[in-house]
């Protein structure tokens, strides 16, 4: 009762309605305000690798989007590029996992998910999605993430979450997949 008259008065002053707790869904990003003052791009290079791309925030529509586009290459122990951005307040314990809205060059891409128990910079936890031509929502629950190695935990836990990547990795390929949408489920 206290929810539904809260939802009046906000609509009733013009400001945004108040969701319930069943309809909130944690949003990470949506592309707007600035995108670029809150991801960064990175590549294998910062470890001597040969990887090349770019981040791009391309608009379509009226709406933003990120866009990743490069090539991967395992050449000198390389083999990734990453956008990743850090996440202000870690996500509420009841989150199922992650969703995104992408779409791409029909090649698998992964989240890389760091923890505050993730300490060198080669740790994460990983789960891999298609990229199809059209744009698709992609969910990918926490339990199918896995370690980057043996000293972690077997799961990520939601509380500890510090930051999300997107990533293109392991092979070589040329990387292009655009990200509409970044939130938790």
């Amino acid at each position: 009762m206290l929810l539904r008259s809260a939802c009046r008065l906000a609509a009733l002053l013009g400001l945004a309605t108040l969701a319930s707790p069943a309809e909130a869904q944690p949003m990470i990003e949506t592309f707007t305000g600035a995108p670029e003052t809150r991801w960064r791009f990175f590549t294998d290079t910062v470890m001597g690798g040969v990887s090349k791309g770019q981040l791009d925030f391309v608009s379509e529509g009226g709406r933003v989007h990120a866009r990743m586009t490069g090539k991967v290459s395992t050449a000198n122990r390389g083999g990734f590029i990453q956008i990743r951005m850090d996440l202000a307040n870690p996500p509420p314990a009841d989150i199922q996992g992650v969703k995104l809205v992408v779409r791409g060059n029909r090649q698998r891409y992964f989240i890389h998910l760091r923890t505050s128990g993730t300490l060198l910079p080669w740790q994460y936890y990983q789960a891999g999605f298609e990229a199809g031509a059209s744009w698709k929502e992609v969910r990918l629950p926490l339990g199918s993430f896995k370690p980057s190695g043996a000293m972690l935990a077997a799961t990520a836990r939601a509380t500890s979450l510090t930051s999300i990547g997107i990533v293109a990795y392991g092979r070589d390929h040329e990387a292009e997949i655009e990200i509409r949408e970044v939130s938790f489920y």
